[in-house]
């Protein structure tokens, strides 16, 4: 592990505002140069909106910490993703269910996690798959299907049919067969869900995910008038 590096980003400019200089803090406040290093790469992936995002809900950190423990040593001793449950992270929109699900990966980088991880929409997802010239969009979702994480933000949003139930079940029913940690958002109550994605794949989710149930009013705030 090479020495610890001062802290930055979001967490440093909040202990700025209130006066604390983050280079004065203690050594074992401050992230070793590896963990540094993967939140930055996280952040050249992550959408601009949610580079900052901070998991900050009790059972969405509790699960991170899940993931933590269940990580396996890799080839140069850091903790990697092993087998885990999932997050099905449901409420209306505006609550934060996709800032929580970036914070969520934010924080087993910062953890010292090796994370190979991918994101998508379920609209995404499924556009993914339908032929198109030169494009092999099995190949891609091969690599969906078995990446180590997964966040599928809006799942079960969108127009149903006989193609789009099959690539949620065929994805689900891998990662579920696999103990994949997967991060699922949604905007749909449980019988929403079911209605749009079938019971098949809901009783996967049931046993797979931990269920976190997000409420409250938006937290979207309207662009500033000029």
């Amino acid at each position: 592990m090479t020495d610890p590096q001062p802290l930055g980003g979001a967490l440093a400019r909040v202990l700025r505002r209130r006066g604390i200089d983050p280079a004065a803090l203690p050594a074992e406040f401050h992230e070793p140069q590896e963990r540094l290093q993967a939140l930055e790469a996280a952040a050249a992936r992550i959408p601009v909106r949610y580079r900052d995002a901070v998991a900050n809900h009790p059972e969405v950190i509790a699960w991170a910490d899940h993931v933590h423990r269940a990580a396996r040593p890799g080839p140069a001793g850091q903790p990697g993703i092993a087998q885990a449950d999932s997050l099905l992270l449901a409420g209306p929109t505006g609550t934060g269910k996709t800032w929580q699900a970036y914070g969520a990966i934010r924080l087993l980088l910062s953890h010292g996690v090796r994370l190979r991880w991918r994101d998508t929409t379920s609209a995404d997802l499924h556009a993914l798959l339908r032929p198109r010239s030169g494009f092999d969009g099995e190949r891609e979702f091969q690599e969906l299907m078995r990446v180590p994480l997964l966040l599928v933000d809006d799942f079960g949003l969108g127009k149903s049919s006989e193609f789009t139930e099959e690539v949620t079940w065929r994805l689900v029913d891998h990662r579920y067969k696999q103990k994949l940690p997967t991060i699922w958002t949604t905007n749909l109550a449980t019988a929403q869900l079911r209605d749009t994605v079938g019971e098949r794949v809901c009783d996967r989710l049931r046993e797979m995910s931990h269920h976190v149930r997000l409420t409250g009013a938006t937290r979207r705030r309207p662009p500033s008038p000029d």
